[in-house]
């Protein structure tokens, strides 16, 4: 069943990173009026090439964790077999 599960998962990365590149794009607009610095960008201050890459990585893992649920929901709706761990081990 985990072989089925790459063609949703291949899907859903695409899905996840078109959406977290308009929601990061969407988030940077209300801190700066200019495109997210880069750390190449010589004349950015540090503080801002930290929070743009803090902002960005924290969209991008939440919009891929929560597109990757889903589309382990949606597949074990259509199959009926969960791809993956059933729960978190335990400590």
């Amino acid at each position: 069943m985990k072989l089925l599960f790459i063609p949703f998962s291949i899907v859903g990365g695409l899905i996840a990173g078109f959406l977290g590149k308009r929601l990061f794009e969407g988030a940077w607009g209300l801190v700066d009026d200019r495109e997210p610095p880069q750390a190449e960008h010589r004349y950015v201050s540090f503080g801002k090439v930290l929070l743009a890459a803090a902002l960005e990585g924290a969209i991008f893992r939440a919009v891929r964790a929560g597109v990757d649920h889903q589309s382990r929901r949606v597949f074990a709706g259509l199959t009926g077999s969960w791809p993956g761990e059933e729960e978190p081990e335990p400590d």
